[in-house]
């Protein structure tokens, strides 16, 4: 199995360019079982991409990628496409879950495996199949599987989220967009992904309003041929941002758009992080003294609970004890016995975390549990003295796209065996 050996204490310098949202791309994928032909551009190419491509392929469309300038063509030529997404293909990446939502509208049924995923908490499915249902499907879960169908097709309706759900809301959006008539969702996921899912479906020919959290959808179009390029993935943006932030000289962080994180840009600054926005970049000068802070982690435009594994590594050089109340997910400290062998000083209690610094970190064998406490990882190793050892960075590899090679490249000694 790869592992990354990682020698801290290097102070980088030099530019890192963004890739495409991995987050964004996986439902646009999803959402492309209802076009007949779809050119997408700036995606990201890491293991979940692949792993989605691959159930797409498995269900009959024909997809086409070119490595060398990081796009994809989807054709959706045959007739109907197989109804079945198997486990072999959904049980390593959740997001296999929302091709339940496109071939429930156009297929009027399907069986797709329950998720599997990074294992950070429950992540229930009900709210996906809570909105399904609300459009008209019968649904039954038997033997790990989901059983969908919708005999006389889906009806939009009024949907009201008990709770807010990126997943949940993406997969009603798509379904929505081929059902019968208006479909208003209330209480919505807004992050900047499903923004860009919904840019993707209007190309496609749908007609979709949106409104603070509510999101009107008026269903059944003919689709349309459509070129999309994905949006920046704002928490690789993030994480290189909190990288410069711990070991930057000079980093200019560029294919961003700075407005999309300004929550995350105004934590780091009073953090005290020096930090520059232009207009597609941002430059990280040279940070010497790390406050304390509290926050606390809630859906756009709050602070990502994808990020919260990351700001807790520089919170260990901040003076004093830093807080993280994560409202997110209910298991998902599972970094801190990590850091703590690395000489971390982190209580855990219910859902809130206290980082008590400066700490000095020092190089040890650690084990990743998922795709971003993989990464909290990486950083550690870059602060601590010594050398450090992360084990299963498959987890990484589902999610950052070159790592090794951008850290490099600002003189990070990083090597993967």
């Amino acid at each position: 199995m790869k592992k990354l050996i990682l020698k801290g204490k290097n102070y980088l310098s030099g530019q890192i360019l963004i890739s495409g949202s991995k987050n964004a791309t996986l439902p646009i994928l999803a959402a492309s079982i209802l076009s007949r032909t779809t050119l997408l551009k700036n995606i990201p190419l890491v293991k979940d991409v692949f792993t989605m491509v691959e159930l797409l392929n498995s269900i009959g469309s024909k997809v086409v990628i070119n490595k060398k300038n990081n796009s994809l063509k989807i054709f959706n030529t045959k007739d109907s496409l197989s109804t079945v997404a198997p486990y072999k293909l959904v049980k390593t990446m959740r997001a296999g879950i929302l091709v339940l939502g496109p071939l429930l509208a156009k297929y009027k049924k399907a069986k797709v495996s329950l998720p599997g995923g990074c294992a950070i908490g429950t992540r229930p499915v009900d709210l996906h199949l809570f909105a399904l249902k609300k459009l008209g499907a019968k649904i039954k879960i038997k033997n790990g599987y989901i059983y969908a169908s919708a005999i006389n097709g889906l009806k939009g309706n009024k949907i009201r989220f008990p709770t807010i759900s990126v997943g949940a809301t993406e997969n009603a959006i798509i379904a929505s967009a081929q059902a019968q008539g208006k479909t208003i969702l209330q209480n919505c996921a807004i992050e900047p992904e499903i923004i860009d899912l919904i840019l993707y479906l209007k190309k496609l020919g749908s007609k979709i309003l949106i409104k603070k959290r509510t999101i009107i959808i008026y269903g059944q179009f003919n689709p349309i041929p459509a070129t999309h390029s994905i949006m920046f993935d704002r928490i690789e943006a993030g994480t290189y941002l909190i990288a410069s932030a711990l070991v930057g000289k000079k980093i200019l962080i560029s294919g961003v758009k700075p407005e999309v994180i300004k929550t995350e840009i105004q934590i780091l600054k009073k953090m005290g992080v020096k930090i520059k926005s232009e207009k597609n970049k941002i430059i990280v000068y040279e940070s010497m003294k790390i406050k304390r802070i509290s926050l606390k982690t809630a859906p756009y435009p709050g602070f990502p609970t994808d990020l919260q594994a990351q700001i807790m590594v520089l919170m260990t050089k901040a003076n004093g004890v830093s807080k993280i109340r994560e409202n997110i997910f209910e298991n998902r400290f599972m970094h801190v016995p990590e850091l703590k062998r690395m000489g971390a000083k982190i209580t855990v209690k219910n859902n809130v975390a206290n980082i008590d610094g400066p700490t000095h970190l020092s190089g040890a064998e650690v084990m990743a549990t998922d795709l971003r406490a993989s990464v909290c990882l990486v950083l550690a190793a870059l602060i601590a003295k010594n050398k450090t050892i992360i084990n299963r960075i498959y987890h990484l590899d589902r999610g950052y796209e070159n790592l090794e090679k951008k850290l490099k490249k600002c003189k990070a000694d990083i090597k993967r065996v």
